[in-house]
């Protein structure tokens, strides 16, 4: 082994990861010059450009990336084994990076969050809301939540959360101005509140009644990315938003947000933590799924 090419490797992966030569020193502590050093030697020794560098940004070129994909489960494994030393006699400590959707964070991990910490003091806890559904391996996550429906097969999976449901709400003014949907092609002609996905994907409302789906390009004068601004922008009868419904019952409850179209509403799987099998699971992983998995 190549243990000189071993440590430019981890300086290539850590300048991928930040988008920054400059971050990356700081993150390895070394200087600037010496991640530029790094970079440059492994690229004149395998003959090839591994990033494409402008004034403004660094990314990894194709070969780049194929290389950092490669080698990522491999880094991912030294890194686990780096940080198995900081877990003194199993206790859970060292990092532990896990990605999920704003709403999973705001909704089931926000509300315990302090207890999780408190439980487990030397555990350093990175919480990174995105939501594409990420590779683990490659993005150097311990673990992910997500939506059981957008599970890969080879994940393993544990449930964090029971049934979801959709609901689509809005306030008594704009009912009383521009009617109940009745049906879901009736969506078409109403102000809807969309929301984007961070991939820049505008989200289609899917719906569902007696096996039948369907996935409603709605329109309307509102695009958001975040559920907390559908919310605030339904309650102020800009037009009907598709929101989870623990988000809104309360509103339902007391009559700021009145629910249609019910029966194309059905529940769906839940959230789930999803980690992979390929590395051995760290003292502090095994923390967070255990104090973090649903319980009925």
């Amino acid at each position: 082994m190549n243990r000189i090419q071993l440590s430019q490797l981890a300086v290539l992966a850590t300048v991928a990861e930040t988008r920054s030569f400059r971050k990356a020193a700081a993150e390895l502590a070394i200087a600037p010059s010496a991640v530029s050093h790094a970079v440059a030697s492994l690229e004149a020794s395998l003959g090839v450009r591994l990033l494409a560098r402008t004034t403004r940004s660094v990314a990894p070129t194709e070969e780049g990336r194929r290389l950092l994909q490669t080698l990522a489960p491999a880094l991912a494994d030294i890194d686990t084994a780096l940080a198995a030393l900081a877990d003194d006699r199993g206790e859970p400590a060292g990092p532990l990076r896990i990605t999920m959707p704003m709403l999973a964070a705001e909704d089931l991990i926000a509300p315990r969050l302090g207890a999780f910490l408190r439980t487990y003091p030397r555990i350093e806890f990175d919480i990174v809301t995105n939501d594409r559904f990420e590779d683990i391996v490659a993005e150097g996550f311990d673990a992910g939540l997500r939506l059981g429906e957008h599970l890969e097969a080879d994940m393993i999976a544990v449930k964090a959360s029971g049934p979801q449901r959709g609901v689509i709400v809005a306030s008594p003014a704009y009912i009383a101005e521009h009617g109940v949907p009745l049906t879901p092609q009736d969506l078409m002609q109403h102000r809807c509140i969309r929301r984007r996905f961070s991939s820049g994907r505008i989200y289609r409302w899917e719906l569902e009644q007696g096996g039948k789906a369907l996935a409603v390009d709605v329109a309307g004068p509102l695009i958001v990315s975040d559920q907390r601004l559908s919310r605030i922008a339904a309650l102020d009868g800009v037009g009907l938003a598709f929101l989870f419904d623990e988000r809104v019952d309360v509103d339902i409850r007391e009559g700021r947000l009145v629910p249609v179209l019910t029966d194309w509403s059905p529940p769906f799987d839940g959230f789930y933590i999803y980690y992979t099998s390929r590395r051995q699971m760290r003292p502090a992983l095994r923390a967070f799924v255990d104090f973090f998995r649903y319980s009925s």
